[in-house]
């Protein structure tokens, strides 16, 4: 079913990512980490869709979405990035295999944090964080989307941020390759929840199947 909804609120989260806040249709209802198929409301564009992560939770009254910007595709983000308060976006039916089964290891690139926002924001709001941990890698500090909000979520010692090109104390510096997993986990009978490019989706499985994790712990968008 495709519902037609209003922005409300447009902020900006890094250089290249917004948050949009939208209206919420009636009866509307989603699971954190669940995504839908967005398209703007204008008849050149309202046929081409692209999934789009929930960052609200379920029980607040509008919808969030934070959405990375990419102008070198020339495609539906950088038309998004262009629009204003007041325009329309098409959304659909919730969907998605990433929800929280257990606790575990959450390992994110880039916006691929943004299932885990959803998730994690839950869990604070349940008092059920508890011992989960965060591995979130990107290219620079100026990328890290929502970092205030995840160290105010999760203790020093269970977040981890990861950086390929830049160098700065308190923050890992490189790539999550099977070095960084030994390094920062010694416990593989644990679920693990993944979401990041596909290049390091397919890398971070192999490396946590390799080191010991059962298959069926790993959960990431099929």
């Amino acid at each position: 079913m495709k519902y037609i909804t209003k922005i409300l609120d447009i902020q900006s989260v890094t250089h290249d990512v917004k948050q949009f806040c939208l209206e919420k249709p009636p009866g509307y209802e989603f699971i954190p980490g669940q995504a839908t198929s967005v398209a703007i409301n204008r008849e050149n564009l309202i046929s081409e869709t692209r999934p789009f992560t929930f960052t609200s939770l379920n029980s607040v009254p509008n919808l969030e979405f934070i959405i990375k910007e990419y102008p070198e595709h020339h495609g539906i983000t950088e038309k998004i990035h262009q629009l204003q308060v007041g325009d329309e976006l098409v959304i659909e039916d919730p969907w998605g295999t990433i929800s929280y089964a257990d606790q575990g290891v959450f390992i994110a690139g880039g916006a691929g944090i943004t299932p885990f926002i959803a998730i994690l924001r839950q869990l604070n709001k349940d008092g059920k964080i508890a011992s989960n941990r965060l591995f979130f890698s990107n290219k620079t500090t100026q990328d890290i989307i929502k970092e205030n909000e995840l160290r105010e979520i999760l203790p020093p010692e269970n977040l981890v941020l990861s950086l390929t090109r830049e160098e700065h104390p308190g923050y890992h510096t490189g790539r999550m390759d099977q070095a960084f997993i030994k390094e920062h986990l010694a416990d593989f009978d644990q679920n693990f929840y993944v979401c990041g490019p596909k290049g390091m989706n397919a890398d971070i499985k192999q490396i946590l199947i390799d080191l010991g994790a059962s298959p069926q712990s790993l959960i990431f968008e099929k």
